[in-house]
């Protein structure tokens, strides 16, 4: 089911108006505040689900929600009536799907929502921007389709086929279901493998925020596979950019994808891109931890754990197709990163802990 628009404005918006799924999560959220910003009319939509703290969704669209040309409705994208009407009631240009359900973990626990939310609800995001004629599909898929390969760094031409969590697996499936409309339809379409996205108004089941409120507080946290593990964490400013830029360029039919032809032989004329959205800089899991320390003004209380089901040991962005086509280039370091993330919590998240009931 679905709920109204609700907007500062008149519903009838520009044609230009771009549709940002997710847009109560954490790329969502910076998404559409810097398209708001740029002057660009959003409409977001986000079921609100209960994954992780939902007030911490409310306070997200509450940053944003006063903003001009800002409209939302929340509804839920595996509804195939409701999505058909929210394409038709707004008609938008360009879509950025980034809503899903997300973590790995939690893909043992509990599979029916990947089904739903990342297979069904793409399902019907790509029919409504194949009947809408929407210009380009921006969607997010995921590093974590790399699964344990070996070859570092991870890029795009890679083999991806053999996922070691559902969640990773959903992820591919997007990414070939969205080739398929390419082919067929001549449906723009790019995906985003993002890279351990991480800063202000972050997730609270992703590192950044379960080892700061642990350090904090005090408990110990959880280092698994003994801290031998890496990650290529990219700062949410640089993943907007990132996005950003790639939205505005539509790909074109008639040329393959070259990064891809050169790894596997692997062409397609179909307007179809993939591409890896990474700080191209791993970072040791303990060097991380230390970071935080430093900006935390605490150290942490380390409980080493092996490796978790559906994890992988490291993460590394090859972003060379980025840079060359889009001049994209990450450039906030870890240190200033977690500095922007530590003063964001102190400001917002203990103030909302310690807030009365």
């Amino acid at each position: 089911m679905s709920e109204p628009l609700a907007s500062g404005r008149s519903s009838s918006a520009p044609s230009g108006r771009i549709l940002v799924t997710g847009v109560a999560g954490f790329i969502g959220m910076h998404v559409a505040k810097a398209l708001l910003a740029a002057g660009q009319d959003v409409v977001g939509v986000d079921n609100l689900n209960t994954y992780y703290d939902p007030g911490l969704k409310a306070a997200r669209l509450a940053a944003i929600g006063e903003l001009p040309g800002f409209a939302f409705q929340r509804l839920e994208l595996a509804d195939r009536a409701a999505t058909e009407r929210l394409f038709q009631e707004t008609r938008p240009r360009t879509v950025i799907h980034l809503a899903a359900q997300a973590g790995v973990r939690y893909s043992l626990e509990n599979p029916a929502a990947y089904v739903d939310s990342n297979l069904v609800a793409f399902a019907n995001i790509l029919e409504g921007c194949r009947h809408s004629e929407v210009s380009h599909l921006v969607y997010a898929s995921s590093s974590s389709v790399y699964g344990s390969n070996r070859k570092m760094p991870f890029a795009v031409g890679d083999p991806v086929d053999h996922p070691v969590s559902l969640y990773a697996a959903t992820k591919k499936a997007n990414e070939l279901m969205a080739h398929t409309y390419s082919h067929l339809f001549g449906l723009p379409t790019t995906g985003l493998r993002f890279f351990t996205v991480y800063g202000p108004w972050g997730r609270p089941d992703m590192a950044p925020m379960l080892f700061t409120d642990a350090i904090i507080a005090g408990r110990p946290i959880d280092v698994f596979n003994e801290g031998r593990m890496s990650r290529d964490f990219t700062y949410i400013d640089d993943v907007v950019t990132g996005v950003l830029k790639v939205a505005d360029r539509p790909p074109a039919s008639g040329r393959s994808h070259e990064a891809v032809a050169a790894a596997d032989g692997f062409t397609t004329t179909a307007p179809y891109r993939v591409y890896n959205i990474g700080n191209n800089q791993p970072v040791a899991l303990m060097e991380f931890i230390e970071t935080l320390e430093r900006a935390i003004g605490k150290t942490a209380i380390k409980r080493m754990k092996p490796m978790q089901p559906g994890d992988v040991e490291a993460t590394y962005a090859d972003i060379s197709d980025l840079e060359r086509e889009f001049d994209y280039r990450p450039d906030t370091s870890l240190a200033d990163g977690i500095a922007e993330f530590i003063a964001w919590y102190r400001d917002y998240f203990l103030a909302v802990k310690e807030s009365p009931a």
